[in-house]
């Protein structure tokens, strides 16, 4: 018989409103809520297990996992007197911790032509932090977006030179200089896609784009019952 896979974990949130856990996450195993008939858990527990089996041993991806771990860890405190923890590192700490205990010295910036102060800012901070940083803009190679069989009227301006981004380039800029990790800083959608996909080493984002909200795209989901709720009601128009 074909397993569903119609997953909606996100609706487990009414679930954690309620209770303040859910069946997968819980202080109490022995009173967990029960799994919801669309939990992957229930349906699907040989990829979960299987995928949980590739963080066992010494492989590149069981490194990963568990430093990860580590680093989520460290990202809190504990409150004494209290079973309530603190969040005290920002993304960009967390990002310094995976990196020194992935023992990474060599770390690529991707980033947008529109943060190169931002990813100055943070080559400044990783030379400070002992790693060695290089960063390959968007644009570079300078290549009119006309040659990516862009009509005219899709440019940001009209009728002007417009460099295209050349993400695959950037990817593989990074794996010529052979760095241990590369991070994106602002990449348009899409174009994070394909520069992670050409990435040989691993990649995490620092910068989401979002031009509007000072790239705080998560605004969005918490304003969308009054500012965005044009989001539930409205199709976004990307013309024909």
């Amino acid at each position: 018989m074909t397993k569903k896979t119609e997953y909606s974990c996100s609706t487990c949130s009414t679930v954690w409103q309620k209770r303040g856990e859910t069946n997968c996450w819980c202080k109490d195993p022995e009173k967990r809520s029960p799994k919801p008939a669309y939990c992957p858990t229930e349906n699907h527990n040989d990829i979960i297990d299987e995928s949980f089996d590739l963080y066992d041993g010494n492989s590149g991806d069981a490194m990963i996992a568990r430093v990860a771990t580590r680093v989520e860890g460290m990202c809190y405190q504990p409150v004494p007197g209290s079973d309530a923890v603190n969040a005290r590192w920002t993304r960009v700490e967390d990002t310094i911790a995976f990196a020194k205990l992935m023992k990474y010295k060599k770390i690529g910036i991707a980033t947008c032509i529109g943060l190169l102060d931002e990813t100055n800012r943070l080559a400044d901070i990783l030379r400070a932090q002992e790693f060695t940083p290089l960063s390959v803009c968007c644009k570079a190679g300078s290549i009119d977006k006309g040659k990516l069989g862009v009509d005219e009227k899709d440019k940001v301006r009209p009728l002007t030179f417009e460099p295209a981004c050349n993400p695959v380039a950037q990817a593989r800029l990074m794996n010529r200089a052979e760095t241990d990790m590369n991070i994106i800083v602002g990449l348009c959608v899409g174009h994070d896609m394909l520069f992670s996909k050409y990435s040989e080493a691993p990649v995490t984002t620092l910068v989401v784009k979002d031009r509007v909200t000072g790239h705080n795209p998560v605004s969005v989901l918490y304003g969308q019952n009054f500012y965005y709720k044009r989001l539930q009601t409205q199709p976004v128009d990307v013309g024909e």
